[in-house]
């Protein structure tokens, strides 16, 4: 059955997933569900390169559904929460590229779907935060871990404690966003910065992915011992005969990669 709310669009290598639940895209639970599909969908099709993450041009998700959790017991979280969860880690381990292209509102629920990509790129007029304190709950869906991660605990902590929104321009200062344009162009360039991965060495990008993401979630010594295991690994791919070759022949940034 195709899902009713979140699509994946796929143009010249790249992916975009797309969020469409009128009128703020309030992430439901069927949301939850057809987000872990599209995830799956967009790391398993080999014309997919990389990946673009977009809720259109007025609002990226205003957050998970409130009026549906507010209904929702203990033992009924219980039995969610790890799907709840799952839905943006689904998305956080597409082994490609992800950038999240933020109009408008990216809260709640939607600041970690947002924090789950690569890199962020926000309009001027965006708003991004984690108010879930302000209903008497913490987030649920990766907050507390990844934006402690990204902008550092004492920030975290302060946007989770006071729920405030940030606007692009803090966003940008303190690390959450990685880049500000205006809004009609948001999601133009975040295909252009997706577009040059469509060339590139898919199993050296899903290396570099994979050891920084595992990596910081270990010690040092760990950590370089993921780098030493990838970077063994990819010798082990037609790419890497490929570019070395062009480099030798021809210099940097020539090379015809086969995606092998």
């Amino acid at each position: 059955m195709a899902a009713e709310y979140v699509r994946l669009e796929v143009a010249d290598g790249v992916g975009t997933i797309r969020l469409d639940r009128p009128k703020m895209n309030a992430i439901s639970l069927q949301v939850q569900d057809e987000l872990t599909a599209v995830a799956a969908e967009a790391t398993e099709r080999d014309d997919v390169r990389a990946v673009v993450v977009w809720g259109g041009e007025r609002v990226f998700a205003a957050g998970n559904d409130v009026k549906e959790m507010a209904d929702m017991s203990y033992t009924d979280m219980v039995d969610r929460v790890e799907a709840l969860q799952g839905a943006v880690t689904a998305v956080a381990r597409i082994p490609k590229p992800v950038v999240a292209a933020v109009n408008g509102y990216a809260l709640g629920g939607g600041c970690e779907l947002a924090l789950a990509a690569d890199v962020r790129f926000a309009a001027e007029d965006a708003a991004l935060g984690q108010p879930e304190s302000l209903l008497g709950i913490i987030p649920g869906a990766g907050g507390t871990q990844r934006l402690a991660r990204l902008v550092g605990p004492a920030r975290a902590k302060d946007l989770m404690y006071t729920g405030r929104f940030v606007k692009a321009e803090e966003a940008l200062a303190i690390g959450l966003v990685d880049r500000v344009v205006p809004a009609a162009e948001v999601y133009d360039a975040a295909v252009t910065w997706a577009a040059q991965f469509a060339t590139g060495a898919p199993y050296a990008l899903r290396a570099i992915k994979d050891a920084v993401d595992r990596g910081l979630e270990a010690d040092l010594e760990t950590g370089l011992a993921i780098e030493r295991q990838h970077f063994a690994g990819v010798f082990a791919t037609e790419d890497r005969a490929v570019g070395m070759a062009s480099f030798v022949e021809n210099g940097p940034g020539k090379a015809e990669f086969k995606g092998k």
